[in-house]
């Protein structure tokens, strides 16, 4: 765990203000290991400090690799490197910065579902798009202590496990260590183990890291991925996940930042949402 993600320093300011009932339920999201994610701002220097603060503390810092040109569809996430050479620089000094440390990398959510979906890059754009990743891919593999996982979607995204498979071989799966599933979803760890599966028997075996960080009650449906309500906390992050495949089970969202304004209020992508926070709290089992 770190004391600087945004629900360690929320439990700070409930405590401060003598909301200790709350700063307590929070602490089951600030207590737990998440990941650090990396976009357009900083990306090399938060990658070289927080991989070292990790490593002094005897950890593996997990990141997500967010910088993909034309990311998220144009939706809540959008932006994105402004082209191919522009993000082949940026992944090669998120590269560089994790140097000889320990640290996972989850390689840019949605980047290959989304070639495959109505809303995504087509054509050219997505032939320049796997290569991309596998570009970053080698980049990050080239560093001798960097496990990365390539995002394969979720059991919601309606898709072809087969025309999955072959996208991310196009995106260097075979010298990945393997691919996420459900990052930054809430299907219940059971589906999510056997979606991967299925791909993993495609892929020839590779292995692979699922998101629980809030699949404690499921999904409300494959349209419901925006900050729905009723959700809860999932299984804790381990690697002792006990089902052979499956690396680790990861806190890839961080639990209680906004998914996006997607209408009834919230707060932008990424930003933390108390309200959110503590409802995911209080429903966890």
């Amino acid at each position: 765990m770190s004391d600087r993600t945004n629900a360690a320093q929320q439990v700070g300011v409930l405590r401060s203000q003598g909301r200790s009932a709350e700063a307590d339920t929070l602490l089951r999201i600030a207590a737990q290991p998440s990941s650090q994610w990396l976009g357009e701002q900083g990306a090399r220097e938060i990658a070289d400090q927080v991989s070292r603060r990790a490593t002094e503390a005897g950890r593996t810092a997990v990141f997500v690799a967010y910088d993909i040109p034309h990311r998220d569809c144009g939706q809540y996430s959008a932006g994105g490197a402004p082209d191919a050479a522009s993000y082949r620089s940026w992944i090669t000094g998120v590269a560089e910065a994790l140097g000889d440390r320990k640290a996972w990398v989850v390689l840019e959510p949605d980047a290959v579902a989304h070639t495959l979906d109505s809303c995504g890059v087509k054509g050219d754009l997505a032939a320049e798009r796997y290569g991309l990743l596998a570009f970053a891919v080698q980049e990050l593999k080239r560093r001798p202590n960097v496990r990365v996982y390539l995002d394969a979607g979720n059991p919601g995204w309606a898709q072809d496990p087969e025309a999955l498979a072959a996208a991310l071989r196009k995106s260097g799966i075979a010298a990945a260590d393997g691919f996420a599933v459900n990052v930054a979803n809430f299907y219940p760890t059971d589906r999510n183990a056997a979606y991967g599966n299925r791909l993993s028997v495609a892929l020839g075996g590779k292995h692979f890291v699922i998101d629980t960080s809030r699949s404690g009650n499921g999904s409300a449906g494959a349209d419901s991925w925006c900050n729905p309500p009723g959700r809860a906390l999932g299984e804790a992050p381990t690697t002792e996940t006990g089902q052979p495949g499956v690396d680790a089970y990861l806190w890839i969202k961080n639990p209680g930042e906004s998914d996006g304004q997607c209408g009834r209020g919230e707060p932008p992508a990424g930003q933390f949402w108390l309200p959110y926070a503590l409802g995911l709290a209080q429903a966890a089992h």
